[in-house]
């Protein structure tokens, strides 16, 4: 019962030099654990993750009931008696799910610039996040924090292809890239599917994957298949052209909206346009787009 009394009390219970442990990890040094009212904390509204698995919350809260928090939250001071995240939302949720009313926390300093850098660090290392989010929170590292891969390569400890890999996602179509949250497809299928250049045979692979539950070798098979030449004539049929004028307003569409425009006719004449977006901010954008349009 000692034991499980000083887990309770979180890791400083446990470890009698936390603060030069924690100095140690920290880029500056950082204050000893604090105790911290749970209803003084408020989420950071540049959290990247905007899912989360309720029933690992639920897993997770039963078991700081039992021991308590382990890990410390990482929280700033944004006024008097107010603090805001920086790190460990769902140790968060999970401790009011607890119903705990005090949780154990670093207090570091941080603008707003430099917290959305280290929230999107923590959860690119820590959380469980689809492989989308994980890319989206590399593209605001690289568009919002100015950072290039490879000083991201050096923060998140992953190598550069790894990085590389990621951002490549987002070229997916939208309906490849909820896919992949979704869990229809993986990561190796999504690997094999980018490697086709066109959008509309990245489509047809991704539904007969899906529609058969095509293996990654399988996938991968029928990528080389269509590059070589040598698919069966439904791929060939992906590979047609558009014609030249409408490859042209398909090129304009996608410089306007600043995203890759998914353009189809049919020799009838029908067909669609497709705006995708993989965020909110994405689609704030194009939102504000159109309002200056009007």
């Amino acid at each position: 019962m000692a034991r499980k009394n000083a887990l309770g009390r979180g890791l400083g219970a446990l470890i009698e030099n936390a603060d030069e442990v924690t100095h140690k990890r920290e880029t500056k040094p950082a204050a000893s654990i604090n105790e911290i009212d749970i209803d003084k904390i408020e989420v950071n509204p540049w959290q990247p993750r905007t899912k989360f698995d309720q029933e690992r919350l639920n897993e997770l809260s039963e078991s700081i009931k039992q021991i308590g928090i382990v890990q410390p939250l990482t929280l700033r001071k944004i006024g008097p008696d107010k603090y805001q995240l920086i790190a460990g939302e769902r140790r968060f949720r999970a401790s009011k799910l607890a119903g705990l009313t005090k949780v154990p926390a670093y207090i570091r300093t941080a603008d707003d610039d430099t917290m959305l850098e280290m929230a999107l660090v923590e959860n690119i290392q820590r959380e469980d996040l689809d492989p989308i989010e994980v890319a989206i929170s590399y593209q605001r590292l690289i568009e919002e924090c100015n950072l290039t891969q490879e000083s991201m390569s050096e923060r998140v400890g992953k190598k550069r292809s790894t990085i590389a890999n990621y951002l490549r996602l987002l070229k997916l179509p939208a309906e490849v890239q909820l896919g992949l949250v979704e869990k229809q497809i993986g990561m190796g299928h999504a690997r094999a599917i980018i490697s086709v250049e066109d959008p509309r045979a990245q489509l047809m692979i991704f539904d007969e994957t899906v529609k058969n539950d095509l293996s990654v070798r399988k996938v991968e098979q029928m990528v080389r298949d269509l590059n070589n030449g040598t698919e069966n004539k439904k791929p060939s049929k992906a590979k047609k052209n558009l014609p030249e004028e409408y490859e042209a307003l398909k090129s304009q569409l996608s410089t306007f909206f600043r995203t890759n425009i998914q353009f189809s006719r049919a020799d009838d004449g029908k067909g669609k346009i497709v705006i995708p977006f993989t965020s909110d901010d994405e689609l704030e954008k194009i939102i504000s787009i159109l309002d200056k349009a009007k």
